[in-house]
């Protein structure tokens, strides 16, 4: 999952028609007149060089010749060197519902060295961006009351499906994983590109295992971070996950002394701010600033918590948000998990709940995942309830298999990771080992969160691993730099820093 998903809880996280689908269409490649109408120069906000924009034609329904067709969108940034290397790298965006063209001023950035020699590539998956988008109208200027009534969520939510199946590209079949990996491996041809190098994020990962078992062949290098493998149920982990993280979190302050100094009762805290619900609270709104109250329901809680786990450095305030809640002051809560929504963009729900209903929910009644303690069944029922009436691709059994590594693969977890910590990447990382266990290596960095590829040292990781003449030479890398990297100190309110600490102590809830 990305993975960040504000309005619905969501963080990352499909066959439509069996056996139509096992092979890539036959398309010729393209000759140079043909690549040059495919795209054209354009420019993208937050990203200084010109690039590359175009678009495919789609069917909807592969195995139907007169179903709708649908415009997959692309963006290309060109390789800066004149002796560029053959095979792009392509990015992978997560959610499921995140554009790739919209965080590709983000990740370009962070993948400048192997841009010189690479081109980069950027699909918006069929359902997000421009790619037949199945978006959901924005809540962020709602009023809080309004945004976190589940009642008036799932009214909203209803009334977007009927909207959205109502689209010439309506029918919410035929968004699923293992279709829009058979539209990127059309735009690969259309470019002409003999294979390429896979990076994904999230949700992202899950694309990428399914596009590295529909086309083997084509894949020179992957790079997955923050693994969400196929057959997760994901509503079920988020519980076991989520509150694996907080825990975890708990932990870390009660073991540094600055921390444990400022908060030492941050666990009674916590418990006492849930069993006050649910409790009427008045706060400022915190994308508006305009005065609201409303009743906070546990489950609001639970999210305005869970969302700042996400980013180790946003975590290190949830100690001082916890203290100032229990004293009713919730501005920080809240204010926290805006910031983690505003960091993933607005993500296509429509797109994200045909995925997981699809690719998910079969499988939630077999999860062996124990909820938590806290996080309990809320984002099961949530799920079940979102899904029951929604359109659901047919998903081949071997969507949720493994195979093993055609060509090399490079994992890549966070050990404070509260939606796809290591424990997935190690069972993914296991069956992609079965017959070659030298192309594949599972890097944990200990206290990153969800997302590791960004960080300082990691992006020479990365360039180094996709960069490398030979498989050999690839793997096994070095991340030892980012296993060292340390959990980011508690955030000091002025008014703590100025008294040591002792406005915390001895407040109860």
């Amino acid at each position: 999952m990305s993975d960040r998903h504000r309005n619905r809880g969501a963080a990352f996280v499909g066959l439509a028609v069996a056996g139509a689908l096992s092979a890539p269409l036959a398309h010729a490649a393209p000759g140079p007149a043909a690549k040059a109408a495919l795209t054209q120069p354009c420019r993208i906000e937050g990203i200084a060089n010109e690039l590359q924009c175009g678009s495919i034609k789609r069917p909807l329904n592969p195995a139907d010749a007169q179903s709708p067709q649908i415009d997959i969108h692309f963006v290309v940034a060109p390789a800066m060197a004149r002796n560029k290397q053959p095979d792009p790298v392509l990015m992978l965006a997560g959610g499921p519902g995140q554009s790739a063209i919209e965080i590709a001023p983000l990740i370009i950035s962070r993948l400048a060295r192997l841009n010189n020699r690479r081109d980069l590539v950027f699909i918006d998956q069929r359902g997000t961006g421009k790619s037949a988008p199945l978006q959901c109208p924005s809540e962020d200027e709602l009023p809080m009351a309004e945004a976190l009534d589940t009642k008036a969520k799932f009214q909203r939510l209803e009334q977007c499906r009927q909207n959205l199946s109502q689209l010439p590209y309506g029918d919410l079949r035929y968004f699923s994983t293992t279709l829009a990996m058979q539209d990127f491996d059309a735009v690969r041809q259309a470019l002409g590109a003999p294979s390429w190098n896979l990076i994904g994020g999230s949700y992202g990962t899950r694309a990428a295992l399914e596009y590295l078992r529909l086309f083997p062949a084509q894949v020179r290098r992957s790079v997955i971070d923050g693994v969400a493998p196929p057959d997760m149920a994901l509503p079920a982990s988020f519980s076991t996950d989520g509150q694996a993280a907080l825990d975890a979190s708990f932990k870390a302050c009660e073991q540094a002394p600055a921390c444990a100094a400022q908060f030492p009762q941050l666990r009674q805290q916590w418990a006492g701010l849930l069993q006050s619900l649910p409790r009427k609270i008045s706060v400022q709104h915190p994308l508006t600033g305009l005065p609201e109250s409303f009743t906070l329901e546990r489950e609001m809680l639970l999210h305005a918590v869970r969302l700042p786990l996400y980013a180790p450095a946003l975590a290190s305030a949830l100690p001082a948000a916890i203290a100032a809640a229990s004293q009713g002051r919730f501005e920080g809560l809240l204010g926290l998990s805006s910031a983690v929504g505003g960091r993933a963009g607005k993500l296509a729900e429509g797109m994200h709940f045909s995925v997981v209903c699809a690719e998910d929910m079969p499988r939630l009644p077999q999860s062996k995942d124990a909820p938590g303690a806290d996080f309990g069944q809320a984002q099961a029922q949530l799920y079940t309830r979102a899904c029951k009436n929604w359109p659901r691709a047919s998903i081949a059994p071997e969507f949720y298999q493994v195979p093993p590594a055609p060509s090399p693969v490079l994992l890549l977890s966070g050990g404070a990771d509260p939606v796809t910590p290591p424990r997935h990447g190690e069972r993914v990382a296991k069956a992609l080992r079965q017959t070659h266990a030298e192309r594949v290596q599972h890097l944990v960095v200990p206290e990153a969160g969800h997302g590791v590829m960004g960080l300082g040292c990691m992006r020479d990781v990365l360039f180094r691993f996709i960069d490398a003449k030979t498989d050999a030479q690839a793997l096994p890398q070095d991340a030892s730099c980012a296993s060292k990297i340390p959990r980011p100190p508690v955030f000091q309110l002025p008014q703590m820093a100025a008294s040591g600490g002792a406005a915390s102590k001895g407040q109860e809830p």
